[in-house]
Order: C-alpha cells, then structure tokens, then sequence
C-alpha cells in the first residue's frame, strides 16, 4: 500500500510532501491493522530489519519480536487493540527487535492509531537505541573504572592519613620522650645536690678524722667513722642503682628471665641481708602458705621485695613490727609487707608511683622517689597488679599478685 492511498483526502499538493517525510525520515515508521498485519513500513524500517517492501507488507508485527517477549507482546497489543491510545513502548525497560538474520536491537516505539472508512491503524514509530546502549554501556563502565579509582584514592588517602597520623603520634611521643628525659635529667641534677650531699659530706669529715685516731686506744672512734663511710657509699650506691634501673626501664633493656624458683628461701633471703640496716627493735616476721615454687623473674621479684622491705624499714619507728606474708595457690602468687610506720597521705596515693614522686610526710627521711616507680615497673613487667593500703600514723601494706597466665 502506498502513502499516497492511505492519505488519499489529503491535497495532492502534500502527498509528495508526505511521502517524502514517510520515507526519507531518519526514524523506523511502520503501519498495521488492528490485527497487526503490516500494511506499510518506511524504508529506514525496511533497512533496519533486513526486509524488502513487499516481505514487510506480507508480515505480522509478531514477527519483528524476539521469542522471549512474544507472549508479553501478544497480550499487550490485544489490550491495546481493545483500548487505543497514544503511548510510548520500552522506555528504560529493555525492549528489543528482532531482525530478519535473527539478530536482536534494542528500541523505543511510540504508538499511536487513527481510524479510516470504519477501518483501525495503528503507526509504530521506532528508534533504534544501540548506539545510546552502546554509550550507556560505555559509561557505566567508565563510572565503574572511576569509583574503582576514586574508591583506591580513597583507601590510599585513609592509608597516608593513618601513616601521618601515626607518625604524628610518634613525633608526640619522642617528643614527650624528650620532655621526660630532660625533666629525669633536671630532677636527677636537682636530687643529686641534695641527696649526694650528705653521704659525701659524711665520707669526707670521717676520711679527714680518721687521719686523727691513730692510737690504740682511738680504735672505737675509727671503727664508728669506717661504718659511717661503708654506710654513706651503700646509700651512694643504692641511688645510682635506682638510677640505672630506671634508665634500663625507660629503654626497654629489662631482659625478663621466667624461671621456676622457691619464693619462701627468696624471701628468707632477703631478709638477712637486710638485718644490718634495720632500726632498733624493729622485728620481721615472715608467714608462707601454700606450695613454695612458683615461675617468675627471681632477680626482679629481689629487687621488688628488697625496695618494699627498705621502705617499711624507713618510714617505721624503732621497736615496730613488720610483716611479710606470701601465699601460692593455683599456681599464683600473693605477697604482701606491712608495717606500721608513719603511713601515706591520701593526695599522694593517686602519684605514688611517678619517678621521684616523694609523700609530702617524709621530706625530712633521705630518699630519691625511685623505689615504689621501680616495684610498678617491674611488677607490670611480671604482668602482676600491686595495691597499697595505708592510714596515716598507723602504717601502710603492699599487697602484690602475680596471677598464673
């Protein structure tokens, strides 16, 4: 059927107009009936599908629908026979055309219909969308690549925030090092005047009047001078140590040797050894329960006990009991040593531990403030807890538990 009968009422003026329109426009156009017979299909739809003229005449629309679809299709354009009306076809949902060689293309149609002599048509304008696909397709895959590249941006901005962020917290660290150190460097300059001081006057005067008993009789006063002078370089010696081990501490140097070894001779042990330098009167009992071997760093918990035991022994009157106590059950050890000295101010419990951190009662008693910072020092080392108790005036108990791990 040509153009020209279907729009037969139109001037023949327009009909070359019309037809030209119908059959150079850069768009598939095709007509059919109600029954979706094709009655004419311009020459860009002819081309698109693969059909000559006369194959496009003789073909249902059905024809030019993928198998898939077909049943979808059917069912549609019975609705839209029974109803007609101007309306678009696949918009954003996938619908494709089948080809004469069995090819598929994506399109669009938009339908519309018209009435002629008691006769229903319908006009299917079709575009062919594989090139917007195409692009479609093209840009999701850019958009793809770009998040992926946005997303590694991003995990590698995180990573370089991180790694500024840890080398800042680095910085702060070194530089609070730094802080401590020279603060340890000022203390200890401050410390070493005050405490070197007397022992070193001491050794100094009994060196000069040890020179002056040089008779028989003088032997006692010699004596007493060459046990002030073994006695201020011990205390000369004890500061230095506290000094070393709290540099080996903030080094890290601390080598932990884990050993089976009995506590009850250990601790026996320590306190002969501090038999000499204990007040007058003052008496150390000892109580053990429980097994007696127990695995921990031996030269650690020495140093742990000789520290408590020395200050017990310093901040205790004369004539005033100490008591040492150690239990192990279950393989875990709990030891404590309490006296009843001049006890801890409740401010300064919160500092006890900080490096030369000294009670505001105990100015007048010789000491560096290094002890108790070493005992928590090393307790942490062993992965043990230590908790003080104390009352002013009454005394003070260490309580130190070394949980099996």
């Amino acid at each position: 059927m040509q153009v020209k009968k279907l729009c037969k009422d139109v001037p023949d003026n327009c009909n070359h107009l019309l037809e030209a329109v119908f059959n150079y426009a850069s768009i598939g156009i095709i007509v059919s009936d109600f029954q979706g017979n094709i009655i004419l299909a311009n020459v860009y739809a002819q081309k698109k599908f693969g059909y000559s003229s006369k194959e496009m005449e003789n073909l249902k629309v059905e024809k030019l629908i993928p198998q898939r679809f077909l049943k979808d299709h059917l069912s549609h354009w019975k609705k839209y026979a029974q109803q007609p009306h101007d309306r678009p076809m696949g918009m954003g949902e996938g619908l494709f055309a089948l080809r004469k060689d069995g090819t598929e293309c994506p399109v669009e149609i938009n339908l519309g219909h018209y009435s002629k002599n008691g006769s229903g048509y319908i006009i299917a304008v079709i575009s062919d969308i594989s090139l917007q696909k195409q692009n479609e397709t093209e840009i999701k895959r850019l958009n793809e690549i770009l998040e992926d590249q946005v997303e590694q941006r991003t995990r590698q901005l995180k990573e370089a925030v991180i790694k500024l962020q840890l080398s800042k917290e680095d910085l702060i660290h070194s530089l609070q090092k730094e802080k401590d150190l020279n603060e340890l460097k000022s203390r200890f300059v401050t410390m070493a005047s005050h405490e070197f001081r007397t022992p070193l006057s001491t050794v100094l005067s009994s060196a000069y009047l040890l020179e002056k008993y040089i008779t028989t009789d003088e032997q006692p006063r010699r004596k007493k001078h060459i046990e002030r002078i073994i006695s201020s370089v011990n205390t000369l010696t004890d500061i230095l140590n506290d000094f070393l081990s709290v540099g080996k501490i903030e080094e890290g140097k601390i080598a932990i040797k884990m050993i089976p070894f009995n506590i009850r001779d250990l601790i026996l042990n320590v306190i002969n050894e501090m038999k000499n330098v204990r007040k007058e009167g003052q008496e150390v009992s000892y109580r053990h329960i429980g097994e007696e071997i127990i695995e921990l760093d031996p030269s650690l918990m020495k140093h742990i006990l000789m520290n408590l035991l020395s200050n017990a022994i310093k901040f205790s009157p004369e004539n005033s009991p100490i008591d040492i106590n150690s239990e192990i059950a279950n393989g875990e050890l709990q030891l404590s040593i309490k006296d009843k000295g001049i006890g801890i101010p409740k401010d300064d419990i919160g500092n006890l531990y900080d490096r030369f951190h000294r009670g505001a009662n105990v100015t007048y008693i010789q000491g560096t403030g290094l002890g108790l910072h070493i005992v928590a020092k090393y307790t942490e080392l062993l992965k043990g807890k230590i908790e003080c108790r104390s009352e002013l005036e009454k005394g003070t108990e260490f309580i130190i538990t070394f949980k099996k791990k």
